[in-house]
């Protein structure tokens, strides 16, 4: 039996090895505290699960559901766009339900990159978009984000040839890992620059409702024109505590969305009609919720920046994302510094390395796991660092 040759080409994914890892030092007795992955603590909303187990008790609703998603939910979405964003878009056209943000980006490569095409990803990203070009036969083109340039992509920067072979653009503000936010002016640039080169815009908003300080993260759908070029990847995972469930959407451009349905449709039989009711139950009570999210985050922000700082490393302060990314202390490896405090402390975070080269000599830390425990990895961090 031999696999396909891309299977050699693709790396570990990055959290199966940390999992790996973790439970290797667990066995050991070792009291872990997992800071390596972006998984809420928090249950999902009871109004939401309310929702769930009401429509799943409906024999009606177990069937196969509509493949671009039920009609409620892409309402729900357009609804919540324009509320949210003050972006008007067409449900049946412009909107598709997604089996989460991962699914929905992987699709989109797919749907636009043959063997050859370049895709454009920053470095450090989200490991999926490198991945799936890799298996699509693409090239991916590392984009730097660079502390000196706020962690965003220097556009003008990608060489002429690599732009003409360019099908795909991606973004993704508040960013994981850096935590960096981007402002509207930024999508503007973006925008042009896509619409000057021909290619597509893909955007991960997967984390714009977590945000601090006053800041309010702008769609790229809100620049005049971006659906000809654009489409943006909402995920209800982060902001309703959601992960498990597998449920998002994709919203802009007809084009790219008709795209991504011909792969969908090929691939998948779409989401379980109650898990989309729930969705819709959730982007209704966005404006309720999601302050609460803040607070929380904002909370253990603080907690773990102090506490890093406490013990020497220069821990930043982000606006967004559930995450910080910090450079490591003393000029150690990314790796050897993450193993180290796993070892001594129980500590485990994550290699900025395993995002792309330009993750090496940083670490990111999730802070997605309860109080008790958030202050206990501080207290640990903090007497490893006297």
């Amino acid at each position: 039996m031999r696999p396909a040759a891309r299977i050699d080409r693709i790396p570990p994914y990055l959290f199966a090895e940390l999992d790996k890892r973790r439970a290797e030092v667990k066995a050991r007795g070792v009291d872990v505290i997992n800071l390596g992955i972006g998984d809420p603590d928090r249950p999902t909303f009871s109004n939401i699960v309310d929702t769930l187990c009401v429509q799943a008790r409906d024999g009606g609703r177990h069937r196969y559901p509509p493949y671009e998603g039920l009609p409620e939910l892409k309402r729900a979405a357009a609804d919540y766009l324009s509320q949210r964003f003050g972006v008007r878009c067409d449900p049946g056209s412009e909107i598709m339900a997604a089996i989460g943000s991962k699914e929905a980006i992987s699709h989109l490569i797919w749907a636009f990159v043959d063997p050859g095409d370049v895709a454009l990803i920053p470095d450090p990203a989200y490991p999926v978009m490198r991945v799936h070009t890799l298996f699509c036969g693409g090239v991916p083109y590392a984009m730097p984000l660079l502390a000196e340039n706020g962690f965003l992509p220097d556009l003008e920067a990608i060489p002429a040839e690599v732009a003409r072979k360019a099908k795909i653009l991606f973004l993704n503000y508040p960013n994981n890992p850096t935590a960096a936010v981007a402002d509207l002016d930024f999508f503007e640039r973006a925008v042009a620059w896509c619409r000057k080169h021909e290619l597509l815009l893909c955007h991960d908003a997967a984390y714009s409702e977590i945000t601090f300080d006053g800041y309010v993260a702008p769609s790229v759908l809100e620049v005049p024109g971006a659906k000809d070029v654009a489409i943006e990847i909402h995920s209800l995972s982060k902001t309703f505590n959601m992960t498990g469930w597998r449920i998002g959407f994709a919203a802009g451009s007809a084009k790219a969305i008709a795209a991504l349905g011909v792969v969908k449709t090929n691939t998948d039989s779409g989401q379980f009609e109650p898990i989309q009711l729930a969705a819709v139950q959730a982007l209704a009570s966005a404006p309720a919720l999601v302050e609460g999210q803040r607070t929380l985050y904002a909370h253990r922000r603080d907690l773990m920046v102090a506490a890093l700082r406490e013990a020497g490393i220069d821990a930043p302060s982000p606006k967004g994302s559930v995450y910080l990314w910090c450079p490591v202390p003393g000029g150690e490896s990314s790796e050897s510094f993450c193993g180290r405090l796993l070892e001594e402390t129980g500590v485990m975070v994550t290699p900025g390395n395993g995002y792309g080269a330009q993750g090496e000599g940083y670490f990111r830390i999730s802070l997605t796991v309860p109080d008790d425990r958030l202050q206990e990895a501080a207290a640990r961090i903090r007497k490893a660092g006297r």
